[in-house]
C-alpha cells in the first residue's frame, strides 16, 4: 500500500507534534523496545553504504541523530555529515548528544528541514539515508525523489525500515508484540496526547515493504535496487544507486 492511500494519519502537524512529545524518552524506548538491536541495524546500514571520507553524507528524518553521529564517527572530522528532521524538539536532543561527545564533531550539523522539500543543492551528498523515518513522511514518493535529488550520481540512497516477518510462529509473535505489548510499554514510559505507540504499529502495517518498497525506489529512478532483511525480517535495508 502506498503512502497516498494509507489510512493512518500522517499529516505533518500530527507527526511533528507526536515526536515532539516523545522526544525526551525517544532513545530509551528505541533501545528497550528493540532489545538494543537498533544499534546493530544502524551499524549494518553504514557498513553496507561503504562511505568514503571527504564527501558529504546526509541522514534525513534523523530524529535524535544516532545514525548521523555514527556516520560522523566513521568518516572522521574532515567529512561533513548532516542530519535533517522537521521536528525541532528531536533535533534539540540530537545536538545535546553531539555536545556530550568526547570530540563534539564540528563537521556534524543538524538542520530543521522537511524531507519532502530538502534545502540542499542537487547532487551534494555521496549517500543519503533514512532510518525508521520514511514511513512518517506524508508522501513517500516525494520523500524518495528528494533523497535521490540531493544524492550525487553513482551515490546510494538507503532506507532502513521495519518490515513484517513471514516466518511462521515469529510472524504471530511479532504481531502480538507490536500491536499489544509495545503500545502499552511506550505509552507508560512516554505519555503523549497523539497516541504515538498506537501510531507505530499502524504505520508499519500500512507501509510498503519488501518488493513493494523496492518497486517505489525503482519508480523514482534509482538503479540496482536491493533489499536485505535483517533479524528474521523484523527490519529491512533497501538500497538504490542514483
Amino acid at each position: 500500500m502506498s503512502s497516498e492511500t494509507a489510512v493512518v494519519d500522517k499529516s505533518g502537524d500530527r507527526v511533528r507534534r507526536m515526536f515532539a512529545e516523545i522526544a525526551p524518552r525517544y532513545d530509551l524506548l528505541n533501545h528497550v523496545l528493540s532489545l538494543n538491536i537498533d544499534r546493530y541495524w544502524r551499524w549494518k546500514t553504514l557498513k553496507q553504504l561503504s562511505l568514503q571520507p571527504g564527501a558529504p553524507f546526509l541522514d534525513v528524518c534523523t530524529g535524535t541523530g544516532d545514525l548521523a553521529i555514527a556516520a560522523s564517527r566513521s568518516l572522521g572530522p574532515g567529512t561533513e555529515v548532516v542530519g535533517s528532521d522537521f521536528c525541532a524538539e528531536m533535533l534539540e536532543f540530537a545536538r545535546k548528544k553531539q555536545s556530550k561527545l568526547v570530540d563534539p564533531r564540528p563537521n556534524l550539523q543538524f538542520v530543521e528541514a522537511d524531507t519532502m522539500k530538502l534545502p540542499f543543492a542537487d547532487g551534494l551528498f555521496q549517500a543519503v539515508s533514512v532510518a525508521f523515518g520514511l514511513r512518517n513522511v506524508a508522501d513517500t514518493k516525494a520523500g524518495l525523489f528528494e533523497m535521490k535529488r540531493v544524492c550525487r550520481d553513482g551515490g546510494t540512497v538507503a532506507i532502513l525500515e521495519f518490515s513484517k516477518p513471514s516466518l511462521p510462529g515469529l510472524k504471530q509473535l511479532y504481531e502480538f508484540y507490536f500491536k499489544s505489548v509495545l503500545p502499552k510499554i511506550g505509552d507508560s514510559v512516554a505519555r503523549n496526547s497523539s497516541e504515538a505507540y498506537q501510531y507505530l504499529p499502524q504505520s508499519v502495517s500500512e507501509f510498503p515493504s519488501g518488493e513493494q518498497l523496492a518497486s517505489l525506489l525503482r519508480e523514482v529512478g534509482l538503479k540496482n535496487v536491493l533489499w536485505r532483511p535483517m533479524t528474521f525480517g523484523v527490519v529491512t535495508l533497501y538500497t538504490g544507486i542514483k
